[in-house]
């Protein structure tokens, strides 16, 4: 399935890809890549402005009109997006605004690796690992929720290309890269290099680069309305055009998808709502995810660093036009419960 097509159909392939017990078709899960690479291609550069190259860059211009769904930390959960889809809004389904283009989704990335969820079966898959994948259940399983959870991911890319953006997190790194910002992965096992090699035993290398471009070409930052939201709390500050011609800096991106708790320098949150907000800053929030939290939301910079990362809780962030992010208010679980 690949272009605009009807709220139905999304829903029963998305259901489809949460259910199935077995990976996704190569060669549908390749045409619906190709539509999502054509879409950041193609972005609205009223939406995302160019670089010097005439590529889109590296900031993602929010409507500031319409209502921001802002989701966490994927990790591999197909459940989440499912029951995205079909959150209930102001007594209707989600994605029919979506439809309408009357709400935008913003994702703060990290779609691959199932984390702590799936600990005892990365274990599993590194036995499997060093003996050559001559057997790769445990693996198999584990990149069946993941690519199943990007498909999802590029359909509503491809689909909606105006109004569905997904940030780059540290975990959009399939070649396992230590370039452009990247840094090899391993947690509970080596997690990086095993999905890099499985890549290219079961789906090739042709595959494996063109997942590695459309990472590439992921946007780092996005500016709504009295709000910023990137994956990772900003390192430091950084202005507009470094930012929109972001490719190959490494320093910036890392910045942008790797910071830890504790690890910013001070006030780089503040002068980045100065920079992008302006006069309604006071107010202003910055959203974003990476390391998780307890309950529905964590706050750190003096509480305008907003966290939203609760890999046990299907978490969201519905944030109006016209009004102050307030946490306890716009923080909420699919199902609606609240702080």
């Amino acid at each position: 399935m690949t272009g605009r097509t009807d709220t139905a159909q999304i829903r029963e392939v998305f259901r489809n890809l949460h259910e199935a017990k077995s990976l996704p078709d190569g060669k549908i899960l390749e045409k619906i890549l190709d539509a999502a690479l054509g879409a950041l291609a193609n972005e609205n550069p009223l939406i995302r402005p160019r670089d010097e190259s005439g590529r889109p860059g590296g900031l993602v211009l929010l409507n500031p009109h319409i209502t921001t769904v802002l989701v966490p930390d994927l990790h591999a959960r197909t459940g989440y997006m499912n029951a995205l889809v079909d959150m209930n809004l102001d007594g209707r389904r989600l994605l029919e605004f979506l439809d309408e283009g009357t709400l935008q989704i913003l994702c703060v990335g990290d779609g691959f690796h199932s984390e702590g969820r799936g600990a005892d079966r990365w274990r599993r898959a590194w036995k499997e690992y060093r003996d050559g994948f001559l057997e790769h259940r445990a693996m198999d399983e584990e990149m069946r929720e993941s690519l199943s959870l990007m498909a999802m991911v590029m359909i509503l890319k491809a689909s909606y290309p105006d109004s569905f953006h997904f940030l780059k997190g540290n975990h959009e790194n399939v070649a396992n890269s230590d370039i452009n910002g990247n840094r090899p992965f391993g947690k509970y096992a080596w997690e990086g290099q095993m999905v890099r090699d499985w890549f290219l035993e079961f789906l090739g290398t042709k595959m494996l680069e063109k997942w590695a471009e459309f990472e590439f070409n992921l946007p780092i930052l996005a500016v709504g309305d009295r709000f910023l939201v990137s994956h990772a709390e900003p390192r430091r500050a950084y202005g507009r055009e470094r930012i929109i011609g972001y490719r190959g800096d490494d320093e910036l991106i890392f910045d942008f998808t790797w910071t830890g708790n504790g690890e910013a320098e001070e006030g780089s949150v503040r002068m980045m709502l100065n920079e992008f907000i302006g006069e309604a800053s006071r107010g202003a929030l910055y959203f974003g995810g990476h390391r998780p939290v307890q309950g529905l939301y964590g706050l750190r910079s003096q509480g305008i660093y907003v966290q939203i990362h609760n890999p046990d809780r299907h978490v969201v962030a519905v944030l109006e036009s016209g009004r102050d992010p307030i946490p306890g208010r716009d923080i909420r679980t699919i199902d609606g419960e609240r702080a």
